[in-house]
């Protein structure tokens, strides 16, 4: 795992994968299988993996958060960032500040909770779980009423905050009144789009954001790596067309659920045996898995094509 400090640079270098966690049959942590999702997906160029909620790390409990940290450090190459997700909730975040204290990983990210906060309350309680783990955060924004602009670039200037994931849904991403203002008060260097490939072109090419998070570049690491290269070149033909092989799968997992539908679809897609998900969630339903494997496969198969091509 790659433990030296982090350079803003690195947040536009790669797409920042959000893999799925493989689990055994009793839940516990699946090294095997771990690796060999981790090992495909540095393969195709991914130099940061960022483990929050496709690695359902909501329902993850405290007293394995550690035995999860050591894996994954052990799993990861010298060149690669791992980000660990810590939270929702302050209790829970408190219990893993402690811990990623006594490790080397050089930021966390916060995932987001729904009700129960106030910015101010947010504030206070990032800026003490940043003391005690000793590094800066990085915030998972999905909601306006979460944290307010000024709150957030307070927190970003006094070094609290390193990066923002930002993941605020709208119908059109290109109207985003929010988006704006937050980038006149923090650099879009530190700003990464937190929704997968869909609105991710019109993030980096039209608000300058540093790169984007990708489920589905799990399956397709090359890809979605070109993607990031053509997007920041300029290359708008090479960009759709490789935008549009990840569209078949970004839909179900928007139609149905985009954490449940990674999870299988790396599993039908024979990377890695993702195994069962954790609860309190479960696995895609049954009437839907055919249309997950025939994208998962089909997604592999664009991704491949393009090794091919590039070993010619």
């Amino acid at each position: 795992m790659n433990v030296s400090p982090i350079a803003v640079s690195e947040f536009a270098s790669t797409v920042m994968a959000v893999p799925p966690l493989a689990r055994r049959s009793d839940l516990s942590l699946d090294v095997e299988e771990n690796r060999r999702l981790i090992r495909h997906m540095e393969a195709g160029g991914i130099r940061t993996l960022l483990y929050g909620g496709n690695a359902n790390l909501y329902h993850v409990a405290v007293s394995e958060y550690r035995e999860l940290l050591d894996m994954l450090a052990d799993l990861a190459g010298p060149d690669t960032r791992v980000i660990p997700a810590i939270g929702p909730d302050f209790g829970k975040m408190q219990d893993q500040a402690r811990i990623l204290a006594q490790t080397s990983y050089k930021t966390a990210m916060v995932l987001p909770l729904g009700g129960f906060t106030t910015p101010a309350g947010v504030e206070a309680g990032l800026t003490r779980i940043s003391e005690t783990a000793g590094i800066p955060l990085t915030l998972y924004i999905k909601s306006e009423g979460y944290v307010d602009v000024d709150t957030l670039a307070r927190l970003v200037d006094r070094g609290t905050l390193i990066a923002v994931k930002y993941a605020i849904v709208r119908q059109d991403p290109a109207n985003d009144p929010y988006l704006r203002r937050l980038l006149q008060s923090v650099p879009a260097s530190k700003v990464v789009s937190g929704m997968g490939e869909r609105p991710a072109l019109v993030h980096v090419r039209d608000f300058g954001l540093a790169a984007w998070t990708t489920g589905s570049g799990c399956i397709a690491a090359k890809a979605v790596m070109a993607l990031l290269s053509a997007a920041k070149a300029g290359r708008a033909e090479e960009a759709q067309r490789l935008y549009d092989a990840f569209m078949p799968l970004e839909t179900l997992r928007d139609n149905i659920s985009l954490i449940r539908v990674l999870h299988d679809a790396v599993t039908l897609s024979g990377i890695a045996d993702m195994g069962p998900i954790l609860p309190l969630l479960s696995g895609t339903p049954d009437a839907d898995m055919p249309a997950v494997e025939q994208a998962a496969k089909a997604l592999l198969a664009f991704e491949n094509s393009l090794v091919q091509t590039a070993r010619a």
